[in-house]
């Protein structure tokens, strides 16, 4: 065997005894589920049939606007365009209208397959093997049912003759649910067309998401399993939770964005009621809108233990925190000093947190302070094996079984992964962080990947199980 396949086996082999921590872990997911249809874009002729079907100096000028909602195909394309130009993953919601909807019907889409990060998330994790995977989503469809791998460990919540009942997804859809679909526009590096007298390239493979938000979704747990969520929170280690992108300022009904974040402050609380152990991570989410990025970092952030979110995520909820420069920077050259100091900025506001996590394209790092109980080469060792999750996925496109990860190690660190190391050295040595832990690993960046969806979701979740198993487990 020579020294590389050596190598390799060696770092499969610490894949398997870290996942072996995983085997007595319970996690509970919730609140986002929906469908992905995905169109890939391959070629700049794709995208300008697209361009074509509108007038170029309206599509210019409708860029310029940044909507922050899609209310017509107009504010579609122009979004679209620019997160191709910057090579920036985006979701931006589309408006409840049903022309609008049917528009966005008439594409063609290249495949089906499941979306949201709990749908993403828990499919991943019950893969990985954790002893139970308790998946919650407000609303179940049949087609979203079949969407969930079909294992033991993976369960539904439900209430029946009053007593909490967990079965698969399959065994608990309601027939009468409606079915949330995003649509997800994936795009090769390297892509060219032209706007105008603009010629545009991607500078990366990413994705653009054109999300729905239905009226009748409504980001919550319904009363008769509300009241079941302490004896929930007995039976797991660890809680993710996300969709808060989802929640709309205003319902049909007169039910505001307070109320549904203030239906999910006491979620936390009753999860965490008979396990004051329990770890909650916030998987955070591309959000247009300020004020619903100003509720999460009042309502939420501070109840929960964890963050995981990119670098235009942190930059973002900075923002609304009065870090206007320091969030510009971040969006702009996404620096590593940058980010860093960001985390320690959301460390110091948030006395509850314990763990603050961010990935990139070249790297994923996370920051805790100095009493954390996990070293940094633990904390090292959580996210090299997410990476190599994260490698995988793009690779393959899906995870399907724990031997995949071996595609995963055979994908290189990216090619900046010395001055990553090496910038971080000199933060550790600086006074300012005298009193964290500071880790990082560079990313196994995928040439061409078969998918980019839920590569953050995926790269984040791992290296939180990873980090509360350690905590469990030692």
């Amino acid at each position: 065997m020579d020294k590389n396949n050596k190598h390799l086996e060696e770092l499969y082999n610490k894949c398997i005894n870290h996942l072996n921590n995983f085997s007595n872990m319970g996690v509970f997911l919730a609140y986002n589920v929906n469908v992905d249809a995905i169109k890939f874009f391959k070629d700049g002729q794709q995208v300008q049939e697209l361009i074509n079907l509108f007038d170029e100096n309206e599509i210019i000028n409708t860029i310029n606007k940044y909507p922050r909602i899609i209310n017509n195909p107009l504010d579609f394309i122009a979004r679209l365009i620019y997160s191709m130009k910057t090579g920036k993953p985006s979701e931006v919601p589309i408006s409840e209208d049903k022309s609008l909807n049917e528009w966005f019907d008439g594409l063609k889409y290249d495949e089906e397959r499941m979306g949201g990060q709990v749908g993403i998330i828990s499919n991943l994790l019950s893969i990985l093997n954790l002893k139970r995977v308790i998946a919650y989503t407000p609303i179940l469809s049949k087609k979203q049912a079949e969407m969930f791998v079909n294992r033991e460990n993976l369960l539904y919540p439900s209430v029946i003759d009053g007593n909490l009942v967990l079965k698969k997804p399959i065994e608990s859809y309601k027939k009468n649910d409606p079915l949330k679909i995003n649509r997800i526009f994936e795009y090769d590096a390297n892509i060219e067309f032209y706007l105008g007298d603009e010629k545009i390239t991607t500078p990366q493979a990413n994705r653009f998401i054109a999300a729905s938000r239905p009226d009748a979704l409504r980001f919550e747990i319904k009363e008769e399993l509300k009241e079941k969520l302490p004896e929930i929170g007995e039976i797991i280690d660890c809680a993710i939770l996300s969709g808060y992108q989802g929640i709309k300022e205003k319902y049909s009904d007169g039910k505001t964005d307070e109320y549904y974040f203030k239906k999910a402050e006491e979620d936390i609380k009753l999860l965490k009621e008979n396990n004051k152990n329990l770890k909650i991570h916030l998987e955070f989410a591309s959000i247009q809108s300020i004020n619903l990025r100003r509720k999460i970092a009042d309502k939420i952030i501070p109840n929960v233990n964890c963050l995981g979110m990119d670098d235009t995520e942190i930059a973002n909820i900075i923002h609304v925190m009065g870090y206007d420069e320091l969030s510009k920077k971040i969006i702009k050259n996404s620096m590593v000093e940058d980010v860093v100091k960001a985390s320690k900025i959301l460390l110091d506001k948030y006395d509850n947190l314990e763990l603050v996590q961010t990935h990139t394209m070249y790297y994923i790092m996370c920051l805790c302070r100095k009493d954390n109980p996990l070293s940094e080469k633990d904390l090292e060792k959580t996210l090299e094996f997410a990476t190599i999750l994260a490698s995988t996925k793009a690779k393959l496109g899906d995870i399907s079984k724990i031997e995949d990860i071996k595609e995963g190690i055979l994908i290189p660190y990216n090619k900046y992964g010395n001055i990553l190391y090496s910038i971080v050295d000199d933060l550790k040595n600086d006074e300012t962080y005298k009193n964290y832990k500071i880790a990082l690993v560079p990313s196994r960046l995928v040439k061409n990947p078969k998918s980019t969806v839920g590569l953050g979701d995926t790269i984040s979740s791992g290296a939180f199980i990873g980090y509360v198993s350690l905590l469990k487990n030692g």
